[in-house]
């Protein structure tokens, strides 16, 4: 089978597109060509793909992206056994395509929700944004497949679909938790807890614990984050490959979660509190739903109130002071993540699942 895999608003690297689907396919025997912005994300493509080069999404900023895409699925329509697109900008560059094969789309987020953390998007622009958003994902489901990252995400169709959760690869052995550092994996803004990881960087200071930040940060937050580690008071590694930024959780004395109370966060599970537990170390998050349900379940971590640098700040070195329970937190979340968080467990239906899309005998 050959898989057009196509993202122009992710990162090329990102870990649920390459580091779990794609790689899933190749490892199955398929063949992938994965369209994506390298260039304006300054990524190589890996040697196990056929790269093509798109523009990138950003803000304002789509219409060429979409436009190059569609000129590369109109290229491209005869030669593959599937598509499958993680946007939703990419529906409008495949729609009133005829003679095409079949479309999957990856469903990453609840996009209506989304409108409200966009700030380049006027307020006054958002309901009818969200409105046609809501047309837009029914006229999908109806002409194409659909895969979910999430389970909360099925109430906004009317059909059942594949529930591929956002997991992760859980390590045969892990490193247990150090005392001396904690860290941050992910996308970075206000809304995801910059302003109060920079705060308990500084509070952090006197106990000697060093606050390490690993992702990209959108243009509000790259300034503050430069300021900070300008005076030294945390680490930041900026985008990392998540095979690479995996291995930096490793030997931490925590890893964070600091979601506000946003729309989007309330029924989505935090990746990076699953990949923390994967590596042994005990999860501080905030009480975003899921994150709680994950975490008092498995008994691997530490809930603290909403933007409340000083609570995350006292959770560390209550944890830094207690090497038992840090301990006996991260081996807690590990053994969890390895039964029931593992991506191998998953990757087998999400590859059987377009196998069948496509038509090809697995």
């Amino acid at each position: 089978m050959h898989v057009l895999v196509m993202t122009v608003v992710h990162n090329p690297e990102d870990a649920r597109i390459l580091h779990r689907q794609i790689r899933a396919l190749v490892d199955a025997g398929h063949e992938v060509t994965y369209a994506a912005s390298y260039t304006a994300h300054g990524v190589v493509p890996r040697p196990w793909v056929n790269g093509v080069d798109l523009p990138r999404a950003a803000q304002r900023k789509r219409v060429a992206a979409v436009l190059a895409a569609r000129r590369l699925f109109k290229k491209m329509r005869d030669k593959v056994d599937l598509v499958l697109i993680h946007d939703p900008e990419l529906l409008f560059a495949v729609w009133g395509i005829r003679n095409r094969p079949p479309i999957v789309w990856d469903v990453h987020e609840d996009t209506p929700a989304t409108l409200s953390l966009k700030p380049w998007l006027p307020a006054p622009l958002r309901p009818p944004v969200r409105f046609l958003a809501r047309m837009l994902e029914g006229t999908a489901e109806r002409h194409m497949h659909l895969l979910l990252a999430e389970t909360a995400y099925a109430g906004r169709f009317k059909h059942a679909h594949l529930i591929v959760p956002n997991e992760t690869w859980v390590p045969d052995s892990v490193t247990p938790p150090g005392d001396d550092r904690v860290v941050y994996l992910g996308w970075l803004s206000r809304a995801r807890g910059v302003l109060e990881a920079i705060e308990v960087a500084k509070l952090l200071q006197p106990y000697r614990v060093v606050v390490e930040l690993i992702g990209y940060a959108d243009p509000q937050s790259r300034p503050l984050l430069n300021q900070a580690v300008t005076d030294g008071l945390l680490e930041w590694r900026d985008f990392m490959p998540n095979d690479e930024a995996l291995k930096r959780l490793d030997g931490a004395l925590a890893g964070l979660s600091l979601l506000h109370d946003e729309p989007n966060y309330r029924h989505s599970m935090p990746t990076k509190i699953i990949e923390y537990m994967a590596h042994g170390i005990p999860v501080i998050t905030t009480p975003s739903p899921r994150a709680v349900e994950l975490v008092e379940r498995y008994d691997s971590g530490v809930v603290v109130p909403w933007e409340d640098p000083k609570a995350v700040a006292q959770a560390v070195v209550t944890l830094r002071d207690d090497v038992r329970e840090r301990r006996a937190q991260g081996a807690r979340g590990y053994a969890a993540a390895r039964a029931n968080h593992h991506w191998p467990n998953s990757a087998k239906r999400f590859v059987s699942q377009l196998e069948s899309w496509a038509g090809v005998k697995p």
